[in-house]
């Protein structure tokens, strides 16, 4: 079963101090250069033959309603800390490990959570409103897609928004988890550092020590966010659905994403196997530069909403 995403009431534990607001509007997006008009308007061309445009959307696209990503030269997460995201296999296996991700989720969740789309995202909704883009395969996990109204989508990763139980898979809202957090964990206290991009934020290990963990409801099983984690695989029915997609569509666009992870590569490797035009808005290089009949530099929020498919 689906569940959407709702809006969560930003409440703070007692004893809990709250990441600050101003955290989430520090500077995630790396400098470009003035957009060249020529290179807009072989965007816009691009976009405009096609009738069915398949479009892949990745953390680039997010860094603009102020979620840092991993990549971006110089400002990424991997450019700032030694930090690294949660393993799958370490969190199946150790309770250790899942006390401390959920701990540092959950001082992060209130903040995460309050996101909003920005303008690229609007801009990819009205595409699909006005029948020009045909589907949205998006690697990133913070609903932010939804929240803009997206219908036509595919979330390739999952969704933060949303929790699995490992043991019998029944999903439930990430805000109910929330509230149990904070019933079992009343007088708990942390003094958050930055967020990471998948929500949580940077806690020492002493901090975690006496953080409660519940487990799922209906069977005591583990609990773990609907996410696809860094060493696991996605599901091999959704990456068909999509191989599916991809083929109804008569062009590709990735708008900010390097495409290093190969979950969303290989749907480039498909397009070029089926003479697919591609093409790329993204700041910096990707993977796929050499697959792309067209690649524009600049931010997608800069961008999208300028490209009206005529």
């Amino acid at each position: 079963m689906l569940i959407p995403w709702r809006p969560l009431t930003r409440n703070t534990a007692p004893g809990m101090r709250a990441v600050t607001a101003s955290a989430g509007l520090q500077n995630f997006i790396p400098a470009t250069r003035p957009i060249d008009a020529q290179v807009l308007e072989q965007l816009q061309d691009f976009v405009s033959r096609s009738r069915r445009l398949f479009v892949i959307s990745g953390a680039g696209l997010s860094t603009e309603s102020g979620i840092p990503d991993y990549r971006s030269e110089g400002i990424g997460l991997y450019a700032r800390t030694d930090r690294r995201p949660m393993q799958h296999a370490e969190f199946v296996r150790s309770a250790k490990s899942r006390q401390r991700y959920w701990a540092r989720n959950y001082v992060g969740w209130p903040q995460f959570s309050s996101h909003k789309p920005n303008s690229a995202h609007k801009a990819l909704r009205h595409w699909e409103e006005i029948g020009r883009l045909h589907w949205l395969v998006t690697q990133n996990v913070d609903a932010l897609h939804s929240k803009a109204g997206q219908k036509r989508l595919t979330e390739l990763h999952g969704c933060s928004h949303r929790v699995i139980c490992l043991g019998c898979s029944s999903v439930s809202p990430r805000e109910d988890l929330q509230r149990r957090f904070v019933e079992l964990n009343p007088n708990w206290e942390a003094q958050a550092g930055a967020v990471a991009p998948d929500g949580d934020v940077l806690l020492e290990d002493e901090q975690v020590l006496l953080f409660r963990v519940p487990s799922c409801k209906d069977c005591g099983g583990i609990l773990k966010p609907e996410v696809t984690f860094f060493g696991d695989s996605v599901n091999k029915a959704i990456v068909q659905f999509v191989h599916d997609r991809l083929a109804e569509s008569d062009a590709v666009l990735v708008t900010g994403s390097s495409l290093q992870v190969y979950s969303g590569y290989r749907f480039l490797l498909a397009a070029n196997d089926r003479k697919v035009p591609v093409g790329i808005l993204n700041i910096g290089p990707t993977r796929a530069d050499h697959l792309a009949e067209l690649k524009v530099n600049a931010r997608c929020g800069e961008v999208l909403p300028i490209i009206h498919p005529l």
